[in-house]
This record gives structure tokens, sequence and C-alpha cells, in this order.
């Protein structure tokens, strides 16, 4: 098992940043590749980013690509989601997910999940 908790969700201002961070434990947090989600009210969950086991490769959805960047440390066993020039149309709750079977976009590639954490950007 894996247990994932995200943070650093708040409130922004547009053109504002936030970072978010999600803490992993249990398994070997190396072993996995690890994605964010984000799911606004009334809509389906939606891919962000994902981030391979060591970091050397991303991959972003294109509506926030350039704008928002995945990391890791694994020896902190955290993944971060920085977001920059945030707009409203960001507003969800931000969820991180892992898997350690090379993931990419699918929601159902990911078997573990974090409890999200809401980011609100006001116009």
């Amino acid at each position: 098992q894996v247990r994932l908790v995200e943070s650093g969700g708040g409130l922004v201002q547009a053109g504002g940043s936030l970072r978010l961070s999600c803490a992993a434990s249990g398994r070997t947090f190396r072993n996995f590749a690890m994605g964010w989600f984000r799911q606004a009210p009334g809509k389906e969950r939606e891919f962000v980013a994902v981030i391979s086991w060591n970091g050397g490769r991303t991959y972003y959805a294109d509506s926030v690509n350039g704008r928002f960047t995945i990391s890791r440390a694994n020896a902190r066993n955290t993944v971060y989601l920085q977001m920059n020039s945030l707009k409203p149309e960001d507003t969800a709750v931000y969820y991180c997910a892992a898997d350690d079977r090379d993931p990419g976009r699918y929601a159902g590639e990911y078997d573990y999940w974090g409890q999200g954490t809401q980011v609100t950007v006001s116009s």
C-alpha cells in the first residue's frame, strides 16, 4: 500500500502561484511514477502532469504546459506541482496519484490516490 497526502492548496488571485506537495509513505517511493490530476465541480477528473520514477521524464496536459512544473524529491518521498500564472479555470481539487507500472495520462492507470487539495483561483 502507498499512502498519499496532498498539501499546499488555497485561494490565489489570477496570475499568482501555488506549490502543491504530495507526501508518500508505505512502499518504496522511488519505484513509482507520480501523477497530478484535477477535478472541477461537475466535470470529470482530468490529467495534469506525470513524472517518471527518477524524474527523467515529464509530461503535461496542453492546458498547463509552460505554466506548471512537476518535480520530485525521492529522498523526501515527495512530489511537487509548481503552478504559475494561474487562471480561474485552474480552480479544482488537485489529486496526486502513484503507480509502479509506468502510467501516463489516464486515471485508470494509477492504483494509489490522495484525498485531494482544493485550489481556487479568483478573477
